[in-house]
C-alpha cells in the first residue's frame, strides 16, 4: 500500500501530502517516553483551565443548560454508555443535541449527516463541540484523556469489530475528548478510514502531539470547524497494518 493516498468520507476528501507540518507524527522513543506524564497533563490543563478561565467557564455551564432547557426542554443532559480503554465501559455524558424520540420510535446510535433529530442550538453545539463539554467529568474521573480516540457506543465497537480486525487496539490508549481523527476527518467519516487514524495515534501516542492536538482543538472550536474534516495536509498514514 502506497505511503501517500487521498481518501474520500463521503464527499469530503481528506489530502495527504506528506504531512505538511499538520503532525509530526514518527516520534522517536525517547518522545514518546514522555507519553507516560498523559494523566498528570490531563488534570493540569483542566485545573489551569478552570482557574485562568473561571469566568468563560462558568458563563458556558450556565448559559448552554439554560438554553437548552429553554428551546428543546428536558432533559438538559444526555448520558451514554461508551467502550474506553482495555474494553472498559463508562458513562459518558454531553449537552442533549437532538429532540426526544417519539413512543414507539427506535433510534440508531449514531447519526448522519443532516440528521433531523439535530435540534438547531444542537447543530450549534455540535459544531463547536461545546456539547461535550461535560465530559469534562469524565476526564477528571479518568475515564478519557483530552487526546485519543474517539469513545465509541458498545454497539458500533462490535460491529465495527467484526468488519476490522484490528479494530480492538485503538483501545490501547485512552479515548479522548478530541484526537487525530477528530481533527482531520469529517464527523462522519467511514470506520475504516477512522481506524487507520485511530491505530496511528495509538501507535505513535506522545505528550507532543496531544499538546499539537489540544491547540488545533481550540482553533476548532473558536471557528465552529468540527466535523467539517476541511483541514488539508495530513497524510493518510503509512500501512502499520503489516
Amino acid at each position: 500500500m502506497p505511503l501517500l493516498a487521498s481518501v474520500h468520507c463521503g464527499t469530503q476528501e481528506a489530502n495527504s501530502y506528506a504531512f505538511r507540518g499538520a503532525c509530526e507524527l514518527d516520534m522517536n522513543l525517547s518522545e514518546r517516553s514522555s507519553y507516560r506524564l498523559k494523566r498528570p497533563l490531563d488534570l493540569l490543563i483542566l485545573t489551569t483551565a478552570h482557574v485562568v478561565l473561571f469566568p468563560i467557564f462558568f458563563a458556558l455551564w450556565a448559559v448552554i443548560p439554560l438554553l437548552v432547557l429553554i428551546l428543546d426542554g428536558r432533559p438538559v443532559f444526555y448520558g451514554q454508555p461508551r467502550v474506553g480503554k482495555g474494553g472498559r465501559h463508562f458513562m459518558a455524558y454531553k449537552f442533549r443535541t437532538m429532540r426526544i424520540a417519539r413512543p414507539g420510535e427506535v433510534w440508531e446510535n449514531w447519526t448522519s449527516n443532516e440528521d433531523p433529530r439535530v435540534s438547531r442550538l444542537g447543530k450549534l453545539l455540535r459544531s463547536t463541540a461545546l456539547d461535550e463539554l461535560p465530559q469534562i467529568l469524565n476526564i477528571a474521573r479518568g475515564d478519557i484523556s483530552f487526546v485519543g480516540p474517539r469513545p465509541l457506543v458498545p454497539e458500533q465497537v462490535e460491529e465495527y469489530s467484526v468488519a476490522q480486525p484490528r479494530f480492538p487496539e485503538r483501545h490501547r490508549v485512552p479515548p479522548g475528548l478530541t484526537g487525530l481523527s477528530q481533527v482531520y476527518l469529517p464527523r462522519h467519516c467511514p470506520p475504516s478510514i477512522r481506524l487507520r487514524y485511530d491505530l496511528h495515534y495509538a501507535k505513535k501516542a506522545s505528550l507532543m502531539l496531544d499538546i499539537k492536538l489540544i491547540f488545533l482543538s481550540g482553533f476548532l472550536t473558536l471557528t465552529g470547524k468540527w466535523g467539517a474534516g476541511r483541514r488539508q495536509g495530513m497524510a493518510i498514514l503509512r500501512d502499520d497494518e503489516n
